[in-house]
């Protein structure tokens, strides 16, 4: 069998840690190959040194039969090999076309001709239904069509091999069904996909097979129509996953966060947020649900003191806290799991025991008469990364910068819920996190409600809203448009409510 990519018996090591243990990977031409496991598992650096990034310690690597040494990314794009990471690439002040001819800029004589590249980079887009401005700057346009930007700058450079690193970790379900029927277009016009994934529906929606890691060593190649999500999913983490959230019927309590006619700016400067009023309750996750953009951002960053309140209040026990700072809050008792984990959940420069005491460095045990006590701010980390599973090289001392993705996500939910806040908001809290992971922060936050916490949950997967929530409000536009029973109430209804339809609906009215 003629394969296009083989990868054979690749070991790569980091400072306490053996990435690839061994692997191989042989993808056939024209197919779509997943790659599943677990954050940390290995996928990422194994692709990273098919695209040059990282050189192998011992392995070798063939493309179409011929065996290479790939030294940077410029010898994987002779190759023929593109890549879409997982956080863009892209200068975000540049046009489309600047960004995907960068470095292959287009001349006539000394002067730039980018009326020649801005029709190339058009036709491109036309062939496979990809519809990018050209001439748009990337800072106008949303994540999704961002991501459409960094699959020309491959195509552009004729790539043939196309690596998805954890491509729809940042798009919203419209959007991950777009970008499906991109990557169909892709291999009909003769494209090889290998794509990253730890999303099972995504993977039985899209590939053809999946090679499945765990801790760096290779578990198995399987044809993807043959094997169930199930299998795959105790494939990845090696024991069985339970797909459904087991949680008792909710013991409410007194209501811990009201919102009343809160009124919130966006970044453009009109109101995001327009006379919103909800309660959640002690012992109660009330889910917030709706198409990205409409609001929810604003109203978490309002929440937790991220953004400026125009009007309305926000009561926590009764206090109204709508004027106090982030940490007055946090002290007060909200907790935050925010949706940007590296602009407001960690400071990728300190270490990962550091950042786990970020909000109670200043007490004790974790300082005494204003100086650091790392020997328990050490103790603390090496607890929680047992207790979350937080897979890190150098164990505490790990920069927060160098965790992937996915543990970063894990060690900001570990420090949040270990905290055990009054009130917790909660945004995104699985974005980017493998089947088991999302399967053990599901049962932290039933705990937590079990314990009589307030949650406020935020999520743009609607599984995740409905699996959790004791109750799901809508919001579209900025309002909410309605109320309902988790337990009475399906896609399809919810589906309307976010496109604006107000069936069901409890509106708030403010002034």
């Amino acid at each position: 069998m003629a394969y296009i990519i083989e990868m054979l018996d690749i070991v790569k090591t980091f400072p306490g840690i053996r990435a690839n243990d061994g692997v191989t990977l042989q993808v056939e031409a024209g197919a779509i190959h997943a790659l599943l496991g677990e954050n940390g598992a290995g996928k990422s650096t194994l692709m990273s040194i098919l695209f040059g990034l990282y050189q192998p310690d011992s392995g070798v690597m063939r493309i179409r039969g011929k065996e290479e040494r790939i030294v940077d990314p410029n010898t994987a794009n002779r190759l023929g090999i593109g890549m879409v990471h997982q956080h863009f690439k892209l200068v975000h002040n540049f046009t489309v076309t600047e960004n995907i001819v960068l470095g292959l800029e287009p001349r006539r004589g000394p002067v730039l001709d980018m009326a020649v590249a801005e029709a190339r980079v058009a036709e491109i887009s036309r062939k496979y239904g990809l519809e990018v401005d050209p001439r748009e700057k990337i800072e106008n346009i949303g994540v999704g069509m961002q991501q459409r930007v960094e699959i020309l700058k491959m195509l552009y450079r004729d790539a043939e091999i196309l690596i998805f690193d954890e491509p729809t970790a940042v798009l919203t379900p419209q959007e991950i069904h777009e970008l499906m029927e991109i990557m169909r277009r892709l291999v009909q016009e003769g494209k090889t996909i290998v794509l990253i994934t730890h999303k099972l529906k995504e993977i039985k929606a899209v590939a053809d097979v999946c090679t499945v890691l765990r801790r760096g060593k290779l578990v198995g190649t399987v044809p993807v129509a043959g094997t169930s999500e199930a299998r795959m999913a105790e494939m990845m983490v090696g024991r069985e996953v339970s797909f459904s959230v087991e949680k008792g019927p909710a013991k409410l309590g007194e209501t811990l966060l009201t919102i009343e006619g809160l009124r919130v700016k966006n970044s453009k400067g009109v109101l995001g947020v327009r006379d919103l009023s909800l309660h959640v309750r002690s012992g109660e996750i009330l889910g917030l649900c709706g198409i990205d953009g409409n609001g929810q951002t604003e109203l978490v960053h309002a929440l937790t003191g991220l953004a400026k309140i125009e009007g309305g209040r926000v009561l926590l026990g009764g206090e109204d806290i709508a004027r106090f700072g982030v940490k007055r809050r946090t002290d007060a008792g909200l907790g935050h799991i925010p949706e940007d984990r590296h602009r407001h959940g960690l400071v990728l420069d300190f270490r990962l025991d550091e950042n786990l005491v970020v909000h109670a460095y200043g007490e004790t045990p974790f300082s005494r008469w204003g100086v650091l006590d790392y020997v328990a701010i050490r103790k603390n980390a090496e607890r929680l990364i047992e207790e979350f599973d937080v897979r890190s090289g150098e164990g505490p001392a790990t920069p927060a910068r160098s965790l992937s993705g996915g543990n970063q996500q894990k060690a900001i939910v570990a420090r949040e819920i270990d905290r055990s806040p009054r009130v917790l908001v909660v945004a995104q809290p699985t974005r980017g996190l493998d089947v088991g992971a999302i399967e053990y922060i599901h049962k932290r936050l039933v705990e937590e409600r079990d314990k009589g916490k307030a949650i406020l949950l935020v999520s743009l997967e609607l599984d995740e809203i409905m699996d959790l929530s004791d109750r799901i409000a809508v919001i579209f536009n900025g309002e909410i448009v309605g109320e309902v029973d988790a337990a009475a109430t399906d896609e399809n209804e919810l589906g309307l409510m976010m496109a604006g339809s107000t069936r069901k609906a409890v509106r708030h009215h403010g002034e």
